[in-house]
């Protein structure tokens, strides 16, 4: 599967941002996709996970209650909904998948390229 993430851009604190990761390739609903950040100077962590059937998600707690992770699997997106967002919210932010398997997956095979999101205060 090949991925590619969007909407990135740059919003004042308080503000919104939809972020939105493309598949394309076959049996898109059989793999978990997961987003991942990494901010100027710090290492890449984990954000949020969805299941493959869309029926499962997780998240890292400091984006509880504000980051939505979603996915249409007939349009084949996954979707990051980020509301009250924060400047330390500010990194690239990266799509990636990983296919059956455990639940959520340790591991992520299939990465797309990032997109920036910056968050002034």
């Amino acid at each position: 599967v090949q991925l590619q993430a969007s909407g990135g851009g740059s919003v004042q604190a308080g503000g919104s941002l939809r972020l939105s990761c493309a598949a394309s390739g076959h049996a898109f609903n059989n793999y978990s996709v997961a987003w991942f950040r990494r901010a100027p100077g710090k290492d890449r962590e984990f954000v949020a996970v969805i299941r493959w059937g869309g029926n499962m998600t997780h998240y890292e707690d400091s984006v509880k209650g504000r980051f939505t992770i979603s996915r249409d699997n007939a349009k084949r997106q996954v979707y990051l909904q980020m509301n009250s967002l924060k400047p330390e919210d500010t990194a690239v932010y990266y799509c990636a998948a990983q296919g059956l398997g455990a639940w959520p997956p340790k591991t992520f095979g299939y990465w797309g390229q990032g997109t920036l999101v910056t968050v002034s205060s």
